[in-house]
């Protein structure tokens, strides 16, 4: 484990995660408790309530007291060719927490705020240390058809694209993850010249055979389906896992199936099944992942096979150079 990531990362987790702290909820009790905020650079939560017409944020802090993030304070971009932010970028923070830095007091006694100062210490002190492999927190935040942009640190957004989330194919994110849930995710890779990073999930579900090792031929268990082709249909046993069932009319992907196990290959990485039933599941959000045993923020990997090494089909991940 990388103990010193460990702890940085915890100095800046996704925003929301230090708003109900008790150090965050002291340091917005009181205009004094501010003024300290402000000598001593410390980064602080709290809610956006309103965009005004200037695009800069109000904040609510104590009593009598209002923040405001100017627009050109809302957003930290390493790449020193970005714009400035996005209108949306800004609009979409209303009504959310907001991590910022105190940066003085206006003469009517409001506060100013820089969530773009907060960004970049969580840039400079945390993520630009990040290395392909290294395991993180993170918070899902907006959901698109090609992938989940993700909270990996003071609001900085990563990507996890689609084929990152799981190795069993999925229609869309949604499939999955839920905007606010929060997940353990891998870097897969970091440009340092423009600070764009990339997560991936599906490292940290399991090998083929880890899942593959809680099913047994002759049983029949839940599964959901995935696919539908002409030589057959994918069903999804566990996120990292499916296996294929002769082709059934009237059959939907996101549909519910009872699935027989017929046979379990690992040389060839096969699953057949045989479809008992297949129903509508009542509507609801995903499963929460099952992560490998031991899998935790800080821990750092090197290499990640998911085919059995007897099989010729070779599914891996190299992180390390």
């Amino acid at each position: 484990m990388r103990t010193e990531l460990y702890e940085r990362a915890k100095k800046y987790p996704p925003e929301g995660g230090l708003l109900c702290t008790p150090q965050n909820r002291l340091a917005l009790s009181s205009r004094s408790a501010l003024e300290r905020a402000c000598i001593e650079g410390t980064i602080l939560e709290a809610q956006a309530v309103r965009c005004v017409s200037d695009l800069s944020l109000e904040v609510e802090l104590c009593d009598g007291i209002k923040g405001f993030i100017p627009r050109e304070e809302v957003l930290y971009d390493p790449n020193p060719n970005a714009g400035p932010p996005r209108d949306i970028a800004i609009l979409t923070r209303v009504g959310k927490p907001v991590c910022f830095k105190v940066l003085g007091f206006t003469p009517d006694g409001n506060a100013l705020l820089s969530r773009r100062e907060a960004q970049r210490e969580c840039y400079e002190a945390y993520l630009y240390g990040l290395e392909p492999g290294d395991v993180i927190e993170a918070k899902v935040t907006h959901l698109e058809h090609f992938g989940a942009f993700c909270d990996i640190g003071c609001g900085y957004i990563a990507l996890m694209t689609i084929d990152a989330i799981s190795v069993s194919r999925i229609s869309h994110p949604r499939d999955r993850l839920w905007c606010g849930m929060n997940i353990l995710a891998c870097v897969r890779s970091i440009d340092r010249e423009t600070g764009r990073i990339s997560i991936s999930q599906r490292e940290l579900l399991g090998t083929w055979l880890e899942n593959a090792a809680k099913f047994q031929p002759g049983h029949t268990v839940a599964g959901i389906i995935r696919g539908v082709e002409s030589y057959g249909v994918f069903i999804e046993l566990t996120p990292n896992l499916a296996g294929l069932a002769e082709y059934t009319p009237d059959v939907e992907p996101g549909q519910s199936a009872a699935v027989y196990i017929k046979s379990i290959n690992p040389a060839r990485m096969k699953i057949k099944l045989v479809i008992v039933d297949v129903y509508n599941a009542p509507p609801g959000p995903p499963k929460k992942p099952q992560y490998v045993e031991g899998i935790a923020p800080g821990m750092h990997i090197s290499y990640w096979r998911y085919s059995p090494p007897e099989c010729e089909k070779v599914i891996e991940t190299r992180f390390d150079p």
